[in-house]
């Protein structure tokens, strides 16, 4: 994890609805407060855990069940034609990891374009696979220069610290996406979500029982009581540019969430967990 304690490292795929919701709900609760926040994203790559796409059917439900409880968020069903829709999220993470050099947007870019790059696809159904669409989004976020990341993005930048991201997260520390972590010890798995499907992912439905935001408070007022962040452009140090995480940080959070698809999605089981498989 990042080790400055004013920093939250968050592990997750962009195509993770969960992970967007809990993105969302902290970044509003930030503002709210009136308190900076700096994030570290740390990629978990589902596609790359499973070794296929994740099926858009069940992205499909999972959106409907999180957007109809949380219509704050502003998500929309995907109406343009399915051969546009996003087959993978693996150039939108890279450049979200490429971004964190300083010289493109350091920590306080990377998390305006992941933010931008998630009201893409949830929001505005782009096809945020594409070179040019992740480019066309970064033009919209202040403190990201789209030039100098398209620049980075055409020397691979960012590739690296997602394969080697991918790594560390099939280790024990990282249960899936979402998972936060902060250096003054909070750790948490897709927090504040009580759901399960009614039958495997595919069979049956999501069913959201509750969504409680009482961890944003936590969270905030463990990184309100880190070291102030350092002042600049970026924010502070991205901790080697996306590199590996330190593993057994408190060990793995609980996740008591009860639900198939809340940590990674598997590959063999009919269930679409976001974790990797362990058989």
């Amino acid at each position: 994890m990042n080790a400055d304690p004013a920093v939250v490292t968050v592990w997750s795929d962009i195509g993770c609805p969960w992970a967007t919701l809990a993105l969302h709900t902290l970044r509003a609760r930030a503002r709210e407060r009136g308190q900076r926040l700096f994030v570290d994203h740390r990629a978990f790559p589902l596609e790359l855990f499973n070794r296929r796409p994740t099926p858009k059917a069940i992205l499909d439900a999972e959106v409907a069940v999180i957007g109809s409880h949380r219509p704050e968020l502003g998500w929309a069903p995907w109406v343009a034609a399915e051969a546009t829709y996003p087959v993978t999220t693996l150039p939108a993470m890279e450049a979200v990891q490429a971004a964190k050099d300083l010289a493109v947007g350091g920590l306080t870019g990377s998390d305006e374009l992941d933010a931008a790059l998630r009201r893409a696809f949830y929001t505005e159904g782009r096809c945020i696979s594409l070179h040019p669409v992740i480019l066309d989004v970064a033009e919209g976020c202040p403190h990201v220069d789209a030039d100098a990341l398209a620049a980075a993005l055409a020397e691979g930048a960012g590739r690296a610290a997602v394969y080697q991201q991918w790594k560390v997260a099939a280790g024990p520390a990282v249960q899936g996406s979402p998972h936060l972590f902060t250096a003054g010890g909070y750790a948490a798995h897709n927090p504040g979500v009580d759901y399960h499907w009614t039958a495997g992912p595919g069979f049956g439905f999501p069913r959201l029982e509750s969504y409680r935001t009482e961890w944003t408070e936590t969270l905030l007022d463990t990184l309100a009581a880190g070291q102030p962040a350092a002042s600049g452009h970026g924010g502070p140090a991205a901790s080697g540019h996306g590199g590996p995480a330190a593993s057994g940080h408190g060990g793995p959070a609980a996740s008591g969430h009860g639900g198939p698809a809340v940590a990674g999605r598997t590959v063999a089981a009919p269930q679409d967990e976001r974790r990797p498989s362990t058989s």
